[in-house]
């Protein structure tokens, strides 16, 4: 609130929770012009399952629903699909720019045109996947969701996050990339860790000698080497999603 505060050059409100009575009473305390941040949504299960009762919580607070959240948009979260089937919704300057944007890269890509994807899940992206193979060069993976891809090559990944019920979208998306022409690069090497502590002992390792109490926090510099060199050759590059757990910096020089 505080930063909000001089970004906007007003006195910005923060309320202790994000529904109930009290944080109603504020709300209808605004006088035009007011703004007040809620605490945060996900403190609360309901946000990421999805309630329909918590989506009508947070549409009791507003007239009008406005998504600026680009990079969230794809998640079944109460306050991005659940809040529109009770308020009048409309996307945000930023979300509108993103999508033009997306919208003329996937459409008129200059070529070699690759598209670097990280991040946790594969289930996420599927249907960019589905959507883009036919139009891309190149497929990096990176992130998290690339343990599910080695798992599916049968690699081992130690203690990685693998979507045991993706193995054979991970499949079936390398079967069409091959079919398609498209370059479809992999770790070589990653970094692993048995503790996600920020000063936490970690290893660079092989993708063939990835430890079984190891799990993946990011890709490793041969890897880096390797997308950095494919990327150069590309005159339109599509990036979404980091390359490690780039919160903790010792993770994050993949994504850097």
């Amino acid at each position: 609130a505080q930063r909000l505060s001089q970004i906007l050059g007003q006195q910005v409100g923060v309320t202790k929770d994000c529904i109930g009575s009290e944080v109603e009473k504020s709300v209808e305390s605004l006088s035009s012009g007011d703004v007040l941040l809620l605490e945060n949504l996900r403190f609360h299960s309901a946000e990421e399952m999805g309630s329909p009762s918590f989506a009508q919580a947070l549409a009791r607070l507003a007239d009008i629903y406005v998504n600026d959240a680009f990079g969230t948009s794809h998640r079944a979260h109460a306050s991005i699909t659940g809040i529109v089937n009770y308020l009048p919704a409309v996307a945000g300057l930023l979300l509108e720019k993103e999508l033009k944007t997306l919208g003329s890269i996937l459409e008129r890509p200059a070529h070699p045109f690759a598209v670097l994807l990280g991040g946790a899940k594969i289930s996420d992206k599927v249907g960019m996947l589905e959507n883009i193979m036919g139009k891309v060069d190149y497929l990096l993976i990176g992130g998290a969701m690339a343990a599910t891809f080695l798992k599916a090559k049968s690699y081992e990944v130690g203690l990685s996050l693998v979507e045991a019920d993706r193995l054979g979208t991970a499949v079936g998306l390398m079967e069409k990339a091959v079919r398609n022409g498209v370059r479809l690069l992999f770790p070589v090497d990653v970094i692993v860790t048995d503790d996600l502590m920020a000063k936490a002992k970690n290893e660079i390792v092989s993708i063939e000698n990835i430890p079984g109490d190891k799990r993946i926090v990011d890709i490793g510099p041969q890897t880096i080497k390797n997308f950095y060199t494919e990327l150069r050759r590309c005159k339109t590059v599509f990036w979404n999603g980091p390359m490690g757990i780039y919160e903790i910096p010792q993770f994050a020089e993949g994504t850097r």
